[in-house]
């Protein structure tokens, strides 16, 4: 069983009810098991983090970024949850919203790969 904080459940509902653009378009390719029949999930709490979504299956988790990722802080920010995540043994893929806006298909290769 993986740790969560219950504290954020009510803030993962709520990222849920106001996605990104970006987060609805891959959302909409990789629901009710799309690809490769396997099961994803939106805004899960691992830890003390809300991923963005997550494959139990195949351990992975996807994240999009948005551009507060791209400043020293942000970057500081995703080496620290992404150690904490690799140590819990997933896989963090991170495409950028603008990848997923403009090349979702190629987004969508690099998921298939990794499953």
């Amino acid at each position: 069983m993986i740790y969560y904080n219950p504290k954020l459940k009510l803030l993962a509902r709520e990222l849920r009810n106001n996605a990104t653009e970006a987060e609805k378009r891959l959302w909409n390719r990789i629901r009710r098991k799309q690809l490769k029949r396997t099961q994803f999930y939106r805004q899960r709490v691992i830890g003390n983090y809300i991923v963005d979504f997550y494959c139990p299956k195949a351990k992975i988790i996807i994240e999009l970024d948005g551009e507060q990722h791209f400043t020293p802080q942000g970057k500081i920010k995703d080496r620290k949850r992404d150690s904490y995540l690799n140590e819990l043994g997933f896989q963090v893929l991170r495409f950028s919203n603008l990848e997923v806006m403009n090349n979702i298909e190629g987004v969508l290769q690099v998921i298939w790969n990794h499953l």
